[in-house]
């Protein structure tokens, strides 16, 4: 099992920067591909980044390269999303998944554990 927890979430005028955080605990935390999902009011849960655990190759969906980036300390079990240049677009629920393959890491679906989310507001 592996539990996760998401901080850092807020409000920010657009334009501004937040870092996520999500706390991984339990058996081999360190050992699995570590991803950002977000949901906005009305849409599907929709992937944002993701980092594998066995070479911390990362990936991005469009709309955020050039302005998020994932990242993760193993010694302390964390994996981060900065985000920068925010939009009112990327006003949505943020939640931290992990899975333990490192394929078809923009499939929510095939996740095996998840956070409970943190709010990001981006005000115009």
């Amino acid at each position: 099992q592996v539990q996760l927890v998401e901080s850092g979430g807020g409000l920010v005028q657009a334009g501004g920067s937040l870092r996520l955080s999500c706390a991984a605990s339990g058996r081999s935390a360190s050992r699995y591909a570590m991803t950002w999902f977000r949901q906005a009011p009305g849409k599907e849960r929709e992937f944002v980044a993701a980092v594998r655990w066995s070479d911390s190759r990362t990936y991005y969906t469009e709309s955020v390269k050039g302005r998020f980036t994932i990242s993760r300390d193993n010694a302390e079990n964390t994996v981060y999303l900065q985000m920068n240049s925010l939009k009112p677009a990327d006003t949505a629920i943020y939640y931290c998944a992990a899975k333990s393959s490192s394929w078809n890491l923009d499939k929510k679906d095939e996740y095996d554990y998840w956070g409970q989310g943190t709010q990001v507001t981006v005000s115009s």
